[in-house]
């Protein structure tokens, strides 16, 4: 695929995908990766846990929203985002307005497999990791779906298979929108399910 003239920004909860995703489907679209976890931790010189703990969950989103107002006014990069970026709607704003927004759709079990070993998620030290993880899709399901260009399940696909579903909906895009059209005069988007992609 020819480089491509667009950001793409991908959306989702915790344990979809979106890093190892954004990683091929860069390199696919010949474009820069940028995790924006991994810049509030370089920034900070500590991990996000650590953050929680000593910050709490405020100052992390705080840290974070700095991160995506500058990173979304970026070209040629594809950002994974953090799972509750989309809880702030100035973030939702940027993504929304600065690239083609991508939902990894993941359900609670697949989530909860894909995290069980991870030592990074501060989120899911709880009790109960199923019942906050229901909790926290509830909430945000409805926000990412809110911005999403484009929907992608990834409960059934591996990093590659999901790349190149992408990768087939992003020509779509692309060939629907004629191939260059600055995003200004870009139809407003249908904020409705995408059954083929579910």
């Amino acid at each position: 695929m020819e480089k491509f003239q667009d950001n793409v920004f991908l959306i989702g909860p915790m344990g979809s995908g979106k890093t190892p995703i954004g990683r091929h489907l860069a390199k696919a679209l010949k474009l820069e990766f940028v995790d924006s976890d991994h810049v509030i931790e370089q920034r900070t010189g500590a991990d996000i846990p650590w953050i929680f703990d000593i910050e709490g969950e405020t100052g992390f989103r705080r840290r974070e929203r700095a991160v995506i107002e500058e990173l979304t006014r970026r070209n040629g990069i594809v950002l994974a985002t953090g799972g509750g970026v989309v809880i702030d709607p100035l973030n939702r704003a940027d993504l929304a307005k600065h690239g083609v927004v991508v939902f990894l759709q993941a359900s609670v079990d697949k989530i909860l497999n894909r995290t069980a070993k991870s030592q990074n998620r501060p989120l899911l030290r709880t009790e109960d990791p199923r019942a906050r993880v229901e909790q926290l899709l509830a909430a945000r399901d409805p926000l990412y779906r809110e911005i999403a260009d484009i929907i992608i399940d990834t409960d059934k696909r591996g990093v590659r298979g999901t790349v190149i579903q992408i990768l087939d909906r992003l020509r779509s895009k692309d060939e629907t929108a004629g191939g260059g059209k600055p995003r200004s005069s870009r139809p407003s988007r249908v904020r409705r399910p995408e059954t083929q992609t579910r």
